[in-house]
């Protein structure tokens, strides 16, 4: 079959409706099967991007047991299918349920044939843009930045600044809630850098006892302690030529601040119970979801320190911050974690993508991408919905899509606040708004508004 040919597979056991259908599509590639077997056999040969489905299938055709089995089997099997269910007159509850397992719509018979095409035709132009933004998705390279993904104004700006600070050789500071992805901006500027070539070292300073977090920098002499059998470079040193990555810095404790204060000023360091100046030429790259500046004034960090470390800062936002990007990261780990865990192809419901769009991400992408992976592996068909993702989405709190809703419900609000900043006065409230008093009034009428 001809890759390029629209390819309809129509599912319907009553003759007379099959010859009727074909006839119908003709500018469609029409496969016909009557039962459930020979339906998953024809997906299985050559994936359609719409089916036609009778609900009412052999050896079951008064019932609808045999459609729903054929439905959730398409859907493993092909779940970027768009499947539209047939059924009798007054069976409209059989239809919704469909609808809730995942089918795009229903139709009821008798079949009116223009009504029915101009159906198919919208459900397989969503097929195609579907398989449009698979195919986009697996050829874009990651983002703005290797590693970085998103689209969003805010996530741009911290790309463009990036790319700026990358190539020259200056101390960075990250700033972001834990989970916005400080590492992946670190490695970032340090591939866009002019040490790429080199090591780049990550240390949390948070995840490791203070007791050893000063020889894991630093390194030691031999006989430097009890159990230190051997001399050991830190990883400073380590990082030699390279980029080294201190994340969550605000945990630092004030003796180690002292003395990474003094390598920052004399880049060269002395390992325990040594007394050798040892140079290191490294870039540095912190990060901290804390406020240094409080922890400055509670005496828990140094300013002068804060300062060394913090010639370009750098602001990473969260994720409900980012307008957009929620939704474009979930599809990109929804086909990773599809992939990497043997999953075949799945989708997000309509239910899903408001949910993603919608809920405040506390965890930022840490969480989003926890989230995904474990719906991957929970979800019983090719459909992840909001409860798969486990939120809890309330549809009438849902942002609208639709322009003329956006413009609309932005001007109420927008008069609304010129009122109040007026005290409920027309003309100024006119002047603000830049329009006339009739204007306002037509205005305040349109929407319901008293003055």
């Amino acid at each position: 079959m001809n890759g390029n040919d629209r390819y309809l597979l129509v599912v319907e056991d009553d003759p007379g409706l099959q010859s009727q259908l074909r006839w119908c599509f003709d500018d469609f590639q029409v496969a016909i099967s009557s039962n459930r077997e020979e339906a998953i056999t024809m997906v299985r040969r050559h994936p359609p991007g719409v089916v036609l489905l009778d609900l009412g299938l052999p050896p079951d055709p008064g019932g609808v047991t045999e459609g729903m089995k054929t439905l959730q089997e398409i859907q493993l099997l092909s779940p970027l299918s768009r499947i539209i269910v047939v059924t009798g007159d007054h069976d409209r509850d059989h239809a919704v349920e469909a609808i809730g397992l995942g089918a795009y719509d229903f139709y009821q018979k008798p079949v009116d044939a223009e009504i029915l095409k101009l159906m198919v035709n919208r459900a397989y132009s969503v097929f195609e843009l579907e398989q449009e933004n698979m195919r986009l998705q697996a050829h874009q390279k990651e983002g703005p930045l290797q590693g970085i993904i998103g689209s969003s104004p805010e996530i741009l700006k911290v790309c463009r600044t990036v790319e700026k600070v990358a190539p020259c050789d200056v101390t960075t500071l990250l700033l972001g809630a834990s989970g916005t992805g400080k590492e992946v901006f670190a490695r970032a500027i340090h591939n866009l850098s002019t040490r790429k070539n080199q090591k780049m070292i990550a240390i949390n300073c948070a995840a490791i006892p203070e007791n050893l977090l000063e020889s894991e920098l630093f390194g030691y002499e031999k006989g430097a302690f009890t159990g230190a059998t051997q001399q050991t470079p830190g990883k400073i040193e380590y990082a030699d030529k390279g980029t080294l990555f201190l994340d969550e810095i605000g945990d630092l404790p004030l003796e180690l601040q002292a003395k990474l204060l003094r390598f920052l000023q004399e880049r060269v360091v002395e390992r325990l119970g040594g007394r050798k100046e040892i140079p290191v030429d490294v870039r540095i790259i912190c990060a901290t979801h804390q406020d240094l500046t409080t922890h400055i004034q509670d005496g828990r960090f140094r300013e002068d320190l804060f300062y060394r470390i913090s010639e370009i800062t750098i602001n990473i936002p969260k994720l409900k911050d980012r307008n957009g990007d929620a939704l474009l990261l979930a599809r990109t780990f929804l086909n990773q974690y599809c992939s990497d865990l043997g999953k075949g192809t799945k989708r997000f419901s309509e239910d899903a993508i408001q949910a993603i769009e919608n809920y405040p991400w506390p965890g930022n992408i840490r969480e989003l991408e926890s989230r995904i992976k474990r719906s991957v592996i929970m979800a019983d068909n090719g459909q992840i919905t909001a409860e798969d993702l486990e939120i809890n989405f309330d549809p009438q709190n849902n942002t609208p899509l639709n322009l003329k809703q956006i413009r609309e419900e932005a001007e109420r609000s927008a008069i609304l606040r010129a009122l109040n900043h007026s005290n409920d006065n027309i003309s100024e409230t006119a002047k603000n708004l830049g329009v006339t008093r009739p204007t306002l009034y037509n205005m305040i009428e349109k929407y319901n508004l008293k003055a």
